[in-house]
């Protein structure tokens, strides 16, 4: 549990319409008067689906947002270290998400989480090699960050990445 920085500017695009993108506006310290608390909540549900439509489940998560921070509080259960990572990481790679705040436990206790961050020229092998000592382990990262990752080649910098140990 605890707080995780994230690279604002990068990640998925969940805050583009409506009263989410009210949200983005906030984080942003707009001037621009909108609902406050309505934004926060439509930028919460959109992650909240976003992790969703990535088949991550926790017994009793809930998710909210803090736009005047860019902070995504996550709270519940999950069964595995794992799935507590894959949801963390689903909510940190969001454009707009600075921090999330971990409130997330765990039935089966283990290690905390190693994350890595891809800066410019990274591949998963150029990872894999500094972090495992051989390239070809690439896949390993690649299967620790699906469904988020669709493809091997498929990363970008700023996310956050889950490194298995």
């Amino acid at each position: 549990m605890g707080l995780f920085s994230f690279i604002k500017e990068a990640g998925e695009k969940l805050f583009g319409i409506g009263e989410a993108k009210a949200a983005e506006e906030v984080a942003k310290k707009d001037p621009t008067p909108v609902n406050v608390e309505a934004a926060n909540k439509a930028a919460a549900k959109a992650i909240a689906d976003y992790v969703a439509k990535m088949g991550l489940t926790a017994e009793g998560l809930t998710i909210g947002f803090d736009g005047a921070s860019a902070t995504v509080i996550v709270q519940g259960m999950a069964d595995t270290l794992e799935t507590k990572e894959k949801i963390l990481l689903c909510c940190g790679n969001v454009k707009g998400v600075e921090n999330v705040q971990d409130q997330l436990g765990v039935v089966e206790p283990a290690d905390e989480p190693v994350f890595y961050t891809v800066v410019s020229g990274d591949t998963l092998s150029k990872i894999a090699k500094t972090q495992y000592g051989n390239a070809n382990d690439y896949m390993k990262i690649f299967e620790a960050n699906k469904p988020m990752l669709s493809h091997p080649d498929k990363i970008y910098p700023g996310q956050s990445l889950r490194i298995p140990k």
